[in-house]
């Protein structure tokens, strides 16, 4: 209660930057704290009804989530693909190493990880759309469930690469960096289990 959304214009007296977050990942996305000092501002520059603020951006929140799991799901569809292709170049005793059927059982499993987080993902998305009543229970399980999916399935690619896998070369250890904090964004996966314990309990 009591928090508004205002609007600040670029050059405003008191805004100021802090400097550029030297990041695991997300590198080529510049990252810097935003500082308000004596930032003294109109009450033109209110968005929506005063008081309303948190209420903004929490109705925010469920999108946000989904737009982070879709981002995981995408970038470990592409580690896979990329997986797929190096796996049929790439020999060992005489023959591609995508041909050893402990492999093609890693493979498989990540085809199935990444088939599953998709039909959540778009069940969640749909519920959204839909302003089904347990659309946030689903958002938070989706946002769960599809970045530790997409997390595991680039950390299988890397491996499958082998020493490869690890150089910069290969853009597989950029996927890696990139998608843990997936995990951590739009609030961490630990308060997606806290929305999704709660509203369990709630329905008792």
């Amino acid at each position: 209660k009591g928090i508004s959304t205002v609007y600040v214009e670029a050059g405003t007296e008191g805004l100021s930057y802090g400097g550029l977050e030297d990041k695991m990942g997300w590198r080529s996305q510049p990252t810097r704290q935003v500082q308000f000092d004596n930032c003294n501002i109109s009450a033109d520059d209110l968005v929506g009804e005063e008081g309303k603020g948190f209420t903004y951006a929490m109705n925010g929140l469920d999108g946000g989530r989904l737009n982070i799991a879709a981002c995981s799901l995408g970038a470990a569809q592409q580690g896979l693909t990329q997986t797929l292709a190096y796996m049929a170049e790439r020999r060992a005793f005489g023959k591609p190493i995508d041909q050893f059927q402990a492999l093609q059982f890693r493979l498989a499993d990540m085809e199935i990880e990444l088939q599953a987080a998709r039909t959540f993902l778009r069940q969640a998305a749909w519920k959204l759309d839909n302003n089904a009543p347990d659309a946030t229970k689903f958002c938070a399980m989706a946002k769960k469930f599809v970045t530790e999916t997409g997390s595991r399935v680039v950390n299988q690619c890397l491996q499958l690469h082998g020493g490869y896998g690890y150089l910069a070369d290969y853009g597989i250890e950029k996927l890696v960096r990139d998608l843990r904090v997936h995990e951590i964004l739009e609030g961490t996966n630990e308060i997606m289990r806290l929305i999704v314990a709660r509203q369990m309990l709630a329905g008792q």
